[in-house]
């Protein structure tokens, strides 16, 4: 039984179709990539399953309940939570502070609790920041904990924005071109985080990612998106051979 999965979706903006009756499944401790060229639909359709969008038509399923018409907070209460394509760190805060802030969703004190300093809150707030640290040091930022993410490298504010992601204790990551930017060693320390990550934490991970060594090096399964349709998916060999997803990417007339 899929973990998650997306039954014949479609969004429409204006009369054109961002994504049309899409279907894709993602088993539970499975890496699977989501794939095509720019404008594809691809951030759409997370947008979709993060609840950002409400999907025309189709259904969306975690664990057997649909998500459509859940707030945002709602469905990464439920286990859901993603990362961004633009870094959407909280450039006023701390490095620390920004991994805290992932937690307060999850948070039982209410506001006279916190400006009374009650110690209920006292234990709830330092639990926070021991979950925090301990993403952190697991992205390789604990020491860089005073910072502000502006201060950070680029590949590190990446880091930082995965480390934020996790602080909601998700069971499905949705990772939005987390190499965007980032050279040959940056990536490959990255592919080798997101498998240390993924395996310790049981995730289960769709991502979407233009570098093409990264997707094929982690991902067992892989969809195509173009135009807002799924043209393929399979394992990595079989898409890599696929002539649709060849002419998706290179244009019609193609020889390989």
């Amino acid at each position: 039984m899929a973990i998650l999965e997306l039954k014949a979706v479609t969004r429409s903006f204006g009369g054109l179709a961002a994504v049309q009756s899409a279907s894709l499944e993602l088993h539970a401790g499975e890496r699977v990539g989501l794939i095509g060229p720019n404008g594809a639909g691809k951030t759409t359709l997370f947008n979709l399953i993060s609840g950002v969008y409400r999907p025309d038509s189709g259904d969306i399923v975690l664990r057997g309940e649909s998500l459509v018409g859940l707030p945002p907070h709602e469905i990464a209460l439920r286990g859901v939570t993603r990362t961004f394509q633009n870094i959407r760190l909280f450039g006023g805060l701390t490095v620390l502070d920004n991994v805290k802030a992932a937690q307060h969703h999850r948070a039982r004190s209410g506001l006279l609790a916190s400006m009374v300093r009650t110690r209920p809150f006292q234990r709830e707030e330092a639990a926070m920041e021991r979950t925090a640290m301990e993403l952190l040091r697991e992205v390789g930022l604990a020491d860089r904990r005073e910072a502000l993410p502006g201060e950070l490298p680029y590949g590190a504010q990446r880091r930082l924005e995965i480390a934020r992601a996790l602080a909601g204790g998700p069971q499905v990551l949705l990772l939005d071109e987390p190499a965007a930017g980032m050279n040959r060693a940056e990536t490959a320390e990255l592919m080798d985080l997101i498998l240390r990550l993924q395996r310790e934490r049981e995730l289960s991970i769709l991502l979407i990612e233009h570098q093409m060594a990264l997707v094929m090096g982690i991902c067992g399964r892989i969809y195509v998106l173009d135009f807002g349709e799924v043209i393929a998916h399979g394992a990595p060999a079989k898409i890599q051979n696929n002539p649709e997803v060849i002419e998706a990417y290179l244009g019609k007339g193609v020889r390989t």
